[in-house]
């Protein structure tokens, strides 16, 4: 609900603000995310619209150009590729296109239904796609703590943020500050200090290394583990002093590996730091093949905890 509460405390604030996208009225469709928003503020601030990904998203980026501060929802992220002309041709380049003069101010929320049998067409996480595009913004929250305040910094942000949300993460019951706080977007924060070994994740994948940090500090490994919250802009500078200070680095992402956002951080490191390296970077991220459907394959498919132990014993070998 840490979501649902940002939204609403920014639409008490700031009249501009207002929701659009499929099954906004149902409160399972988005996960109870959108639940009483209706009852709130009415269907003239909350709409329920039509399936139409294109049509929607480009109203939203419309309006944010007009002056408004629209929420475009996308429940199942893999259909934002319909609305890829008014995401990648029109918002991402707007400011640009008008020298700063003219803004987009649209927050496109993104949800990944991974696993539950969704298959290869309901189940993609698509944030390396979006952070290739100069103009847009990434945030990937990993806590209803940050998903609060980067959903807030989203809102009041002049430019077109991309925010992706993920159902895995919808049962963790934190209980977050109730009154109106911001976090910066593009800046990650250190979850576990540590000297052994930095451990670079985002999304859900910050709490299967949590977990497995849990298992590697039995053998007296002790991992640093860094959220990253963004994915674009990626904060450069936490992952390079961690580095420097461990010599080892294990990339978490919930995407594909290739061309993904842990070659990013790959990159990243390469240019910047390559001699602290004392073995090469290790990768955990989904295999290039889409997603399976069978409960049993998807377990093989998503990486866990188990994955991340094997890759950091591998860079300490």
């Amino acid at each position: 609900m840490a979501i649902n509460e940002a939204i609403t405390q920014m639409m008490k604030k700031d009249s501009s603000v207002f929701v659009l996208g499929q099954g906004v009225k149902s409160p399972w469709y988005v996960g109870n995310t959108c639940k009483d928003l209706i009852k709130k503020f009415g269907e003239k601030r909350v709409i329920d619209t039509p399936i139409s990904e294109n049509a929607i998203t480009g109203v939203g980026v419309g309006a944010a150009i007009c002056g408004a501060r629209p929420i475009v929802i996308h429940p199942r992220m893999d259909f934002m590729l319909y609305a890829a002309d008014p995401i990648i041709n029109q918002a991402a380049n707007w400011s640009y296109m008008f020298g700063g003069k003219s803004s987009c101010p649209v927050v496109i929320w993104g949800i990944i239904n991974r696993g539950a049998e969704q298959g290869a067409q309901h189940s993609q996480a698509l944030h390396g796609l979006f952070s290739h595009i100069p103009g847009l913004k990434v945030v990937m929250p990993s806590t209803p703590y940050d998903a609060k305040g980067l959903m807030i910094s989203a809102i009041k942000d002049n430019n077109p943020v991309i925010f992706i949300d993920d159902r895995w993460l919808y049962n963790d019951k934190e209980i977050v500050p109730k009154e109106i706080y911001s976090l910066p977007i593009g800046k990650g924060i250190v979850r576990k200090e540590g000297k052994d070994m930095t451990v670079v994740a985002i999304s859900y994948l910050v709490k299967e290394a949590l977990i497995a940090i849990s298992d590697l500090e039995k053998r007296n490994i002790f991992p640093e583990v860094i959220d990253l919250r963004t994915a674009k802009p990626l904060d450069k500078e936490i992952i390079i002093e961690s580095v420097k200070k461990t010599g080892r680095l294990v990339i978490c992402d919930v995407g594909w590996k290739t061309g993904g956002l842990s070659a990013e951080i790959s990159r990243i490191i390469v240019e910047n730091i390559p001699g602290f390296l004392k073995s090469p970077v290790k990768t955990v991220a989904l295999a290039d093949i889409p997603a399976p459907t069978s409960p049993t394959l998807e377990k093989s498919y998503y990486p866990a905890k188990s994955a991340i132990v094997d890759k950091v014993m591998e860079a300490l070998k």
